[in-house]
């Protein structure tokens, strides 16, 4: 399959799976969620399977721990503990894209920053604030996850300043979109429950997985053609 088509099929899974959403139809969200990350693992692998580098070890396993949150995510509704677990999950594979930036920064000599600690450290201090009278039990894990994803996100603004400037581009939109998709997230389960709420949080998070994918994929290549 050639790379549209991919992408085509991704969006494609992601729309029924919004269907889903739209029309409470459980069965297409249980049968579309799964899909996503293995169309993207599929994906990643055949648009970077010419290069050998070890960055690629880092996404394959972010992937694959959304994958996991995503699956156990799906049970949510049954027993809380599935919530947790699937919190873990992401947390698990927010930390994997952290050593993906974290890499490309050093490998692209780029410097930290101290003024875009700043926008994140105000976003997580919004946030927590916000949440923090609301989360019970659940205090501890949140700020835990909400420091892990901030520190991503804060990596991610750093691919602004590498040399393959539209792979930047497209990594840094991901993990903005994955910020206001699990902001999203803890606002409707913990704070106000909204309408759409689940159109956003899937819509934004099929994104932010598709768009850090592609500049992970373009930055990738680039790389091995220098």
């Amino acid at each position: 399959m050639k790379k549209t088509a991919w992408i085509i099929l991704f969006l494609t899974d992601l729309s029924v799976n919004l269907i889903g959403i739209v029309l409470n139809n459980k069965t297409l969200q249980d049968v579309s969620k799964p899909l996503l990350m293995i169309i993207l693992v599929a994906y990643f692998i055949l648009q970077t399977k010419a290069w050998k580098i070890n960055l690629k070890k880092w996404i394959w396993l972010a992937l694959f721990f959304s994958w996991a949150g995503d699956v156990v995510l799906m049970f949510q509704e049954t027993k809380s503990i599935f919530f947790m677990l699937g919190l873990i999950a992401f947390l698990i594979a927010h930390i994997f894209y952290i050593f993906f930036f974290h890499s490309v920064r050093v490998i692209e000599n780029v410097k930290s920053n101290l003024w875009l600690l700043v926008v994140v450290v105000i976003y997580y201090a919004t946030l927590i604030s916000l949440l923090s009278p609301h989360l019970g039990d659940m205090k501890l894990p949140v700020r835990i996850y909400g420091i892990v994803i901030s520190f991503m996100f804060m990596l991610a603004l750093h691919m602004l300043f590498i040399k393959n400037k539209i792979s930047g581009r497209w990594m840094m939109a991901g993990a903005l979109l994955f910020v206001i998709s699990d902001s999203a997230l803890a606002i409707n389960k913990f704070y106000l429950s909204f309408e759409g709420s689940g159109i956003v949080i899937m819509l934004t998070y099929g994104l932010a997985q598709l768009f850090i994918i592609e500049g992970a994929s373009r930055y990738i290549t680039s790389k091995n053609k220098e």
